[in-house]
């Protein structure tokens, strides 16, 4: 992360997009120079905030709520990837390190959160947006990332 202040180019940009897919608070870590072990309620929190801006920009009603839902699944299929400071055994976390199966949190939460099953993403989508509708079903686009 510290190589990217000193490389130019559009092969930089786009390594930088990747790794704020995974790590969406990636600029304010390279701004400070630390590494910062963000909480599981921090996280939800920033969930909130774009199931918030999600909920403006679609609307509120069934259809907005199913739009706000499927990026949300889609980010989160991104998410999971983040692995906490606070339980890597090596600083930094390469950016195609996934968290072990099973793998459990400091916290249940955090421990939903380092999931890949597609299943507790939707647990964490009704957390935030209410009950799935009947016959709901989440694919990842990319397909390599999720299990059911």
């Amino acid at each position: 992360e510290r190589n990217v202040l000193n490389n130019d180019g559009l092969n930089t940009t786009a390594m930088l997009g990747r790794g704020a897919l995974v790590k969406p608070w990636l600029p304010t870590e390279i701004k400070e120079r630390r590494h910062w072990d963000i909480s599981a309620s921090e996280r939800l929190d920033m969930l909130k905030e774009f199931v918030k801006c999600g909920l403006e920009h679609w609307g509120s009603d069934q259809q907005g709520l199913n739009s706000t839902r499927r990026f949300l699944l889609e980010w989160l299929s991104f998410l999971y990837r983040y692995i906490p400071v606070g339980l890597l055994e090596v600083v930094p976390q390469n950016m195609n390190q996934r968290p072990p199966n099973h793998m459990c949190g400091r916290n249940d939460l955090e421990t939903l959160m380092l999931s890949k099953n597609c299943a507790d993403w939707i647990k964490i989508s009704e957390m935030l947006l209410g009950p799935v509708p009947e016959g709901f079903e989440f694919e990842p686009k990319h397909r390599a990332n999720g299990y059911k």
